[in-house]
């Protein structure tokens, strides 16, 4: 029997694709030479933390004019996003909590990552914006409350604090909010956090906001206010 004959590629097709893969690896290697470099210039660092789905990027991409990717289905983003600016980092970190077609082991690992992420860089970051749902947020913690558990958002808030980082809480989506049950609605979530009196005279850094508005001025104002007390008025020009 005729033993049949396995055509062999041409030399110069082997060799194109080994000059490839070298050039690949070299220019993987060039990315990864250049994000090293920025992040040694990095001082001062501000995180942007939350469960998914409550507008983080939305609220990002308003904030800096920057493209953070944004999408419908929760869990989009799963890693952190860096945003530079000279010596300055905001990170957009992975939503927490339900997240569609990821397992549970999945989301417990993206919640210990985002933990890992802020001890290991906490002497860098100096300000974490905790984004939440403000129509659902007394819901789902009411719920958490039922089942005598503390809710992961006010573990985080805890956590941030352990770490002498200033949290500001950015209460998302309150144009869904009637305009007769904003107050209440602040004054509730100012309560669930923990913290004494009405929202606008509590120690509680609150920012009520409309990613999708396009009102963030109270998180701006927020901001600018923790950055001027830090005389970093310099980042100022950084914020829309």
């Amino acid at each position: 029997m005729a033993v049949p004959i396995v055509p062999q590629k041409p030399k110069h097709d082997v060799k194109r694709k080994k000059n490839l893969a070298k050039l690949k690896s070299r220019e993987k290697a060039k990315a990864v030479e250049k994000i090293e470099r920025k992040n040694a210039a990095v001082t001062f660092e501000v995180v942007f933390v939350g469960r998914s789905n409550v507008g983080k990027s939305t609220l990002l991409n308003k904030l800096t004019g920057e493209h953070v990717r944004t999408g419908k289905r929760p869990g989009v983003t799963l890693k952190p996003t860096h945003l530079y600016f000279d010596d300055f980092l905001i990170t957009d970190m992975p939503g927490f909590g339900f997240m569609s077609g990821v397992t549970k082991e999945k989301a417990d690992e993206v919640k210990d990552g985002i933990v890992q992420y802020i001890e290991g860089q906490a002497d860098r970051i100096y300000i974490a914006v905790q984004v939440i749902d403000g129509p659902a947020f007394v819901e789902i913690t009411e719920r958490w409350d039922s089942r005598d558990e503390i809710p992961i958002d006010i573990e985080l808030h805890e956590f941030i604090k352990e770490m002498d980082i200033i949290p500001i809480v950015a209460v998302n989506k309150m144009d869904r909010v009637k305009e007769t049950e904003v107050d209440d609605t602040l004054n509730r979530i100012t309560e669930i956090f923990g913290y004494d009196g009405e929202w606008k005279e509590s120690e509680l850094r609150l920012a009520p906001v409309s990613a999708r508005g396009g009102d963030i001025r109270s998180l701006v104002s927020q901001l600018k206010n923790e950055l001027h007390k830090m005389k970093r008025d310099d980042l100022f020009k950084h914020l829309k």
